[in-house]
């Protein structure tokens, strides 16, 4: 009985300091961070983190006039010293789980950014599933900077817009940190980033003024995919190297291309299906690759005299679209080996499955 009395009081004992909230953090003593962006400065990094504020995005009778979010930015010379200097101007704790995009400077991206990954990879306080692209011919603040209009909140209009266009127009890339991460330390294939940048004033792009009118004085806009050696950016794809780069990794959902017509003019075709299938083999100490692609359209557009009632006349536009896309990879593919001297497409990954034992060899010629 005795044994039963002090077992009972050991287990009331436990479940009272199991309980209670002694690590809780109440909403309005926190600052969520929904878009943060990094720059190089001299020899320091400056973060800017883009908050949200409550009271202009909650509902209200009349809507709101007011600015949504604002930026705070902090330099240090490690990027984690930088988000803690953030809190000198913030009046609340920054949130980072709720982050939905990381804008990187092109100077920094330019430099090398595996020490700024390596900082949000080991952050227990940051999800892996945020986009990652690149400020083209800007900063990263200036970007967070721009007001937006149907989305009030910027990062989820830039969230949304990068998304939207890979679905449906194909020259842009959707990466997460997690994604980027594999690519980095995968052997035979080197990273790729969507660039953004910016299109019109921006001084005027970060004031009211700008959501106010119907033709914004600057809008944010999504511009060619970003190039990567190992970790260090080194040029850019222009929109239709971009598309290219999209078919051969097999990341084509929907998109519209011009085909020349059997006569005069051309018309556009509307890929509603697409899938890229890659092979790899070593013939004679010799890396040899096979791609197949196979994809479905409808006409769309057509600015040339032409009867599409006849099989004849759909042959020939088969013909010219298959023409069109074999012209499409195989300039994609030599400007990027050229021009860059990389591997973006994973070409090298498959032959790494495919004949490792060929691959060592081959990746030491590489080195």
């Amino acid at each position: 009985m005795i044994r039963k009395t002090i077992t009972l009081l050991h287990v009331c004992l436990l479940i009272i300091f199991a309980t209670g909230c002694w690590n809780r953090v109440e909403l309005n003593e926190l600052a969520i961070s929904v878009g943060q962006g990094i720059d190089k400065e001299d020899d320091q990094y400056k973060v800017s983190t883009q908050i949200v504020i409550p009271s202009e995005v909650a509902l209200k009778a009349g809507g709101s006039t007011g600015i949504p979010v604002t930026l705070f930015t902090g330099t240090e010379e490690t990027v984690f010293e930088a988000m803690r200097e953030i809190t000198t101007v913030s009046p609340r704790k920054i949130y980072q789980s709720h982050l939905r995009i990381l804008v990187i400077g092109e100077e920094l991206a330019k430099e090398g950014i595996g020490k700024v990954l390596d900082f949000y990879a080991r952050d227990h306080e940051y999800r892996t599933d945020f986009y990652i692209v690149i400020a083209k011919e800007t900063t990263a603040e200036n970007i967070l900077s721009m007001l937006t209009t149907i989305e009030k909140i910027p990062a989820n209009n830039m969230l949304a817009s990068l998304e939207t266009s890979e679905r449906t127009w194909a020259p842009t890339t959707s990466v997460t940190l997690h994604e980027l991460i594999r690519s980095l330390v995968t052997e035979g294939k080197s990273p790729v980033l969507t660039g953004i940048e910016i299109k019109g004033d921006p001084s005027i792009g970060n004031t009211v003024q700008n959501i106010e009118q119907i033709d914004p004085a600057a809008y944010l806009k999504y511009s060619g995919i970003a190039v990567f050696k190992r970790d260090r950016m080194v040029g850019w794809l222009d929109q239709e190297q971009s598309r290219g780069y999209n078919v051969l990794v097999d990341n084509v959902k929907n998109t519209v291309s011009n085909v020349q017509c059997p006569s005069e003019g051309e018309l556009n075709l509307e890929v509603i299906q697409s899938k890229t299938k890659v092979k790899g083999k070593v013939e004679n100490g010799t890396p040899k690759i096979d791609v197949s692609i196979e994809a479905e359209g409808n006409i769309g557009e057509v600015k040339c005299d032409i009867d599409l009632t006849k099989p004849k006349t759909i042959y020939e536009l088969e013909k010219q679209a298959e023409e069109s896309f074999v012209q499409l990879t195989q300039e994609t593919i030599k400007t990027v080996q050229e021009d860059y001297g990389v591997d973006i497409f994973g070409f090298g990954d498959v032959i790494h499955r495919e004949d490792p034992e060929s691959w060592k060899k081959l990746k030491k010629e590489l080195e």
